[in-house]
């Protein structure tokens, strides 16, 4: 026996057809054909609301849309009037936004492997930060930055070294992932030290990724400690008086 659990505005009606937003999804198909992707628009502005308000209670914080879930221009609008964040990986993504009207300074450029290309369009764009995945591309940033006569808002991706439960295809913390700056190597303070030397760099924070795909709150918790511990001994070091 098939049960199936229905989300959002899904119900079956009284044909017996499943039905999303009110549309049934068998006309769908046979006016559009198959295979068709179906959004819930009502659904998706009601789990925006419910991580904008959780985290709305404390102070300078900000709920970001990851644009590789699902991005088109209808899309991005809804991310817009739910007052979320952007994070895009790529100048597709990031052209994609800027066309639908997204506030630049409001898009996170992430990605381990930005083309020079993507860089430049970035900072000509003004978006608000781009995550540095590693210390190559710290060295590009500074010198497109400074080619723009401009200093750009940075965070640097940090590996905490963290197993998260979570399929190992999509783990990302990990000292071996291939994402990000590793601290248990030294890579991440060596990274922090020359993001503060360059001068057309602002370092504005650290991120991490550990995974997707993870329903264990311990693995966050974790990785939150991590992190606050790398910042506080960043902190430490002489020229950190220079971190924002």
């Amino acid at each position: 026996m098939f049960i199936m659990k229905l989300h959002g505005t899904m119900e079956i009606n009284a044909k017996g057809h499943l039905s999303i937003g009110g549309f049934d999804t068998a006309e769908l198909a046979s006016i559009y054909k198959t295979p068709l992707y179906v959004m819930d628009e009502q659904h998706i502005r009601d789990i925006c609301r419910k991580y904008r308000d959780a985290f709305g209670k404390h102070e300078n914080t900000e709920v970001i849309y990851a644009s590789k879930a699902f991005l088109n221009m209808a899309m991005v609008k809804i991310i817009q009037q739910e007052k979320l964040g952007l994070d895009v990986v790529s100048a597709g993504e990031l052209y994609t936004a800027l066309e639908a009207g997204f506030p630049a300074d409001k898009i996170y450029f992430h990605g381990n492997n930005k083309s020079r290309e993507e860089i430049i369009l970035g900072i000509n764009k003004k978006i608000g930060r781009f995550v540095a995945d590693n210390l190559y591309e710290l060295e590009l940033l500074n010198e497109e930055a400074k080619k723009a006569n401009s200093k750009i808002k940075i965070l640097l991706r940090i590996q905490p070294g963290i197993e998260a439960h979570t399929h190992e295809y999509i783990k990302t913390g990990q000292i071996d992932s291939k994402f990000g700056l590793a601290i248990a190597t030294g890579q991440a303070m060596e990274a922090v030290k020359k993001a503060i030397e360059c001068e057309n760099l602002e370092l504005k924070g650290i991120h991490c990724h550990i995974g997707s795909q993870i329903f264990e709150i311990e693995s966050f918790r974790h990785a939150a400690e991590v992190m606050m511990n790398f910042i506080s001994q960043s902190k430490m070091r002489p020229e950190s008086s220079l971190w924002n």
